[in-house]
């Protein structure tokens, strides 16, 4: 089953079959105060400066968030969430996933975004569906599915797949297929979760031989709390992929990363010939390389000025 998104020119496609699909996840303010100031008074230098450097780096399809923090969300994230996906268009030509809890928000996306964007998210909340799933039809977009409901965080990996098939099956009762719906198994701090990580590979493994459907996480939640988060988080993005996950919304900026992700497209055969990992490994070792050239030569030098 493949998972098909664009912008104006460049097509995705998500699925097993093809090679793991990144989504940047650097746009986005929480955490970041310098950059919610900045996007709240309109300034989005930041914003495409984040949009060009994550696609130089390897990502597929941008995230972009509006989430400030403010007081009125409903009144200013919408116009913010409109104004950061055009100016990452103004500078990329990537598909966008667009990232809110705000429901006038995402509308406000979705009349903005070129192409065929992925609405980030909707849960298996009442309210929630009846919301989010006649917008992404009437679009015809993608749309991510997170694993909870009313209930809360669920720990138990089959109440939590339930969760995902409830959401797949009222996709389609409102005209969206299958395929356009990506299942997120909804990654907890394994900090804080014993065996989150085998958790989200157990959803991950039903999701894929019950539903057929792909799929998606927030990888970066792995490692909340921990020490050594870029390490854990590329272990956890490999062992996930084995599992069957699709898609991820990480950082490509962080070498480890990119770096696991591309082993397990070599190793899960979508890297023909191994050509990328081959790229990259030279790419690492250049400077090294380099490096190891000027030491020689200064050695060198230095020998020779001793003899004098």
């Amino acid at each position: 089953m493949e998972t098909v998104v664009w912008s104006e020119t460049r097509k995705v496609i998500i699925s097993p079959d093809h090679s793991f699909v990144i989504i940047g996840e650097r746009i986005n303010p929480s955490g970041r105060k310098r950059l919610a100031s900045e996007m709240a008074a309109g300034n989005y230098e930041r914003v495409k400066q984040d949009a060009i450097a994550q696609v130089q780096a390897g990502a597929h399809i941008l995230d972009v968030n509006a989430g400030l923090g403010v007081a009125n969300p409903h009144e200013v994230e919408p116009r913010v969430l409109a104004e950061a996906i055009q100016a990452v268009q103004e500078v990329v030509d990537v598909p966008i996933c667009i990232d809110s809890s705000v429901v006038p928000a995402l509308k406000a996306g979705l009349e903005v975004a070129k192409g065929k964007p992925i609405v980030n998210s909707v849960t298996g909340e009442e309210e929630r569906l009846e919301a989010v799933l006649p917008m992404v039809a009437e679009h015809r977009a993608a749309v991510i599915a997170i694993c909870n409901d009313e209930r809360g965080i669920l720990y138990d990996p089959k109440e939590r797949f339930l969760v995902a098939k409830k959401i797949v099956e009222r996709a389609e009762a409102y005209g969206i297929p299958r395929e356009d719906v990506l299942v997120d198994p909804l990654v907890l701090p394994a900090g804080a979760v014993p065996a989150a990580g085998r958790q989200v590979f157990e959803i991950l493994r039903m999701v894929r031989e019950e539903l057929g459907c792909n799929t998606v996480c927030g990888a970066s939640n792995i490692s909340f709390g921990l020490p050594g988060r870029p390490t854990v988080n590329a272990i956890f993005l490999a062992m996930a992929i084995a599992s069957g996950l699709t898609s991820a919304i990480t950082n490509p900026l962080e070498p480890q990363i990119r770096l696991a992700i591309l082993a397990a497209d070599m190793l899960l055969g979508h890297d023909e010939n191994c050509t990328r990992w081959i790229s990259a490994m030279r790419q690492q070792e250049a400077p090294q390389a380099r490096e190891e050239r000027r030491r020689r030569r200064l050695e060198r030098r230095q020998r020779r000025s001793a003899e004098l």
